[in-house]
């Protein structure tokens, strides 16, 4: 049953350098708000030669991830493996891959896009909805660039397209892609117009990672993503926008007023995630040390949270900080890019794993040596009213 919506609000809900002076020292973190370290003597690439990180499963739209025989379906970025992984940006496809949870193993499937769909330079991170009534999905996608560029851009965009799933015992594909359109644009009121020439990651400006909500009380369908407040004159202005759907076929939308933001504090919340669970919307993002404001307090690699009684809030930090899962202090690189899912697992990728801030080495060989760019093993969140902690 579809409801009238619930107005957004006119103001977002901050976080603040306030929540974030109340952590302690990486160090002090209790255990109950650390992910496991990661072994990198364990690590075993599942695609060598392709480096690979951000990923997102197929979903159902109560966000719960669709199943078939056993198998989940799973969008990755990824790129050949270069001299440099942090170039890895300039090149980057999505990739189709199937993971089956009894054994842990994964299968590839290819690029998930035809070479000549995207009408950006490459495919940058997304969400992805499955039609079980049509064997459809629905990719939501960030365009990153334009085609035909050159140099590269960092102009970013969200972009939607659908195509068919074959699934049979030979064959894991989508074919039959749609012409990817727009989902929704930046407004230059809530949102700032990327369309920067020039860059370094992590400091540019954000309008990318749509992620989608079926929202259970209203029964609007949303996307929720990483951009940059259009009211701030701060460098350091990251917010988390909304757009609801308003028509069934999903494929048109209005622009909303931010849910979140951090404005003065922090510059990039990505990869965000809406939750509804035990009558509250839970909002996850991922964010970096290097990404805070200079001159305010910062947190660790982690993943960050909000909750709310309501949709469009107010949004209370989680742990009273924000913080929930943090990268342990002997590895505060080793993972990134966090997805959370229905069930509260945990999945990211293996980033730097065996280095701190005084052994990381700025070289391009040292880090082609040192990059993980494998999934990372998963690992679980407890939610308890305002309260997460990473699961024993």
């Amino acid at each position: 049953m579809i409801t009238v919506p619930t107005a957004a609000p006119s103001a977002p809900s901050a976080w603040t350098a306030t929540h974030v002076a109340a952590l302690p020292a990486h160090e002090a973190l209790p255990a109950r708000l650390l992910i496991p370290r990661v072994d990198p003597a364990a690590l075993r690439p599942i695609l060598p030669g392709v480096d690979l990180w951000d990923l997102w499963p197929l979903q159902n739209a109560d966000g719960s991830t669709s199943l078939f025989d056993g198998y989940s379906l799973w969008f990755v970025l990824c790129a050949d493996a270069r001299p440099d992984p942090e170039s890895r940006h300039d090149f980057v496809r999505i990739r189709l891959m199937s993971h089956h949870a009894g054994d842990d193993m994964w299968r590839d499937h290819g690029h998930a896009l035809p070479d000549d769909l995207n009408p950006g330079s490459r495919e940058w991170a997304g969400s992805a909805l499955y039609h079980p009534d049509t064997g459809e999905v629905t990719l939501f996608y960030t365009v990153a660039g334009v085609r035909g560029e050159s140099p590269i851009t960092f102009a970013q965009r969200l972009f939607q397209t659908r195509g068919r799933l074959d699934i049979s015992a030979d064959t894991i594909a989508i074919t039959g892609w749609s012409p990817p359109q727009e989902s929704v644009a930046a407004d230059d009121h809530h949102y700032v117009v990327v369309n920067q020439a020039q860059g370094v990651p992590g400091f540019i400006k954000g309008f990318r990672d749509p992620a989608h909500f079926r929202d259970p009380v209203d029964g609007h369908t949303y996307i929720v993503f990483t951009a940059s407040w259009r009211a701030s004159d701060h460098p350091f202005n990251g917010c988390i926008g909304i757009a609801r759907a308003t028509n069934t076929d999903l494929t048109q939308w209005d622009i909303l007023p931010p849910l979140m933001h951090a404005d003065g504090l922090n510059n990039e919340q990505e990869r965000p995630i809406l939750i509804h669970r035990d009558g509250r919307y839970y909002l996850f993002w991922s964010t970096q040390r290097k990404v805070f404001a200079p001159d305010g307090p910062t947190g660790p690699n982690g993943v960050y949270g909000m909750v709310a009684d309501a949709l469009f809030g107010p949004y209370r930090p989680l742990n009273g900080t924000g913080l929930v899962a943090a990268n342990p202090v002997r590895a505060p690189f080793q993972t990134y890019s966090w997805w959370v899912d229905a069930d509260l697992a945990v999945w990211g990728f293996v980033d730097y794993p065996d280095c701190t801030a005084q052994t990381r080495v700025d070289d391009p060989a040292w880090r082609r040596a040192h990059f993980g760019g494998t999934p990372a093993p998963v690992f679980r969140i407890a939610l308890d009213g305002d309260s997460a902690r990473v699961a024993g």
